[in-house]
């Protein structure tokens, strides 16, 4: 038997959560990683960040260091928008997630997306979404994205909801985090890169197959 969550509020991660970008997030990180080493820096430094966490701190030792900082930042910008772009025009969205959002929609419960990613990414792929989810909040929405709290609050008073009373879902051990940081109920999906094992040490209260799949619980 099924055991139902008791929330009026869902939010999503999208990329490998309710859509397949075919973004290559090492190739990414790598080619950022070029960008900063082009202006002198140092790779170890940055060799554990994501990208975006790396372009923030390639700006910083940058403009310590001498030379334009905000040069480095509007390439570097550029650079992971353009990547996003082409996995957007690539990818698809999950199985039945429209489906499961209208469903929702039509149930009361509020809904949100909360992304790292770029919002022209998620327009070319998803054009409609905004009126599938009462608000999208991607990082140029956002001072500091997931998984930092920030990103997660801000779609949260977008829509007027009570973190208590609401589910995170998304397929990176980030997003089990940055729910946990707000006491959200936790649901990881098997649609990203991450397994079982890995959202279940997360700390994610819920493993399923698919988002489109979070009718059965909410």
């Amino acid at each position: 038997m099924i055991q139902k969550i008791d929330v009026d509020t869902v939010v999503f991660d999208f990329d490998g959560t309710l859509a397949r970008l075919n973004i290559n997030f090492t190739e990414m990180r790598n080619s950022v990683m070029r960008l900063i080493t082009s202006y002198g820096a140092p790779a170890q430094d940055f060799a554990h960040l994501f990208a975006l966490e790396m372009i923030d701190a390639g700006r910083r030792w940058i403009s310590l260091h001498g030379t334009d900082g905000n040069d480095f930042f509007e390439k570097a910008c550029r650079l992971i928008r353009d990547i996003e772009l082409m996995g957007a025009r690539k990818g698809e969205l999950v199985p039945g997630v429209r489906e499961m959002l209208s469903s929702l929609k039509a149930r009361g419960i509020k809904t949100a997306v909360v992304t790292r990613n770029c919002r022209d990414a998620l327009v070319v792929l998803f054009p409609d979404i905004d009126s599938h989810v009462g608000a999208v909040v991607t990082r140029e929405s956002t001072p500091k994205v997931k998984p930092q709290p920030d990103h997660l609050l801000i779609a949260l008073g977008k829509i007027s909801a009570d973190p208590r009373r609401a589910a995170m879902v998304g397929d990176h051990p980030m997003d089990i985090e940055v729910g946990k940081k707000l006491g959200m109920f936790t649901v990881g999906v098997l649609t990203g890169y991450y397994q079982r094992a890995g959202l279940e040490e997360a700390g994610a209260d819920l493993v399923i197959e698919s988002a489109a799949l979070i009718t059965d619980y909410v």
